[in-house]
């Protein structure tokens, strides 16, 4: 699972003294453990497409940190956050492409739009940008 790998390279980066790796796989890891929590209490498990999901959203929030820091021309900060993005992305699998999207879509009975959304949300989670499956699906 995608969380063991983040645990494992949590652990390298205290070795390592890596405060802002740390920080981080800290966010991440501490998310996870909060969505664990409130899905156990629903009855239900954290699957890797959740853990996705969950890291695309601190990979929003670290873009929108680093436009302030740009806007305030504070590059020791904005290189941090780079490389901080660039560390946490290597975990996210590699989303299907355009192309890709368009010949799945073509090998649909049906490909009406929320057919088409349907198929890609129960087969491909986590693997797919679903705005790009929309856009694609309607220009067909």
């Amino acid at each position: 699972m995608i969380i063991d790998e983040l645990q494992k390279a949590n652990i390298e980066a205290l070795k390592a003294h890596d405060q802002s790796a740390r920080a981080v796989l800290s966010v991440v890891i501490s998310r996870y453990k909060l969505a664990a929590i409130e899905a156990k209490a629903n009855g239900k498990e954290i699957k890797d497409s959740d853990m996705v999901s969950l890291i695309g959203k601190v990979l929003k929030e670290l873009e929108e940190e680093k436009a302030g820091y740009i806007k305030v021309g504070n590059k020791e900060q904005v290189d941090s956050i780079i490389a901080q993005e660039n560390l946490i992305s290597k975990y996210l699998p590699k989303l299907l492409s355009e192309d890709e999207i368009r010949k799945e879509i073509e090998k649909l009975s049906d490909k009406s739009i929320p057919s088409v959304m349907k198929h890609f949300k129960a087969n491909f989670e986590g693997k797919v940008d679903m705005g790009l499956v929309n856009k694609i699906a309607r220009s067909l």
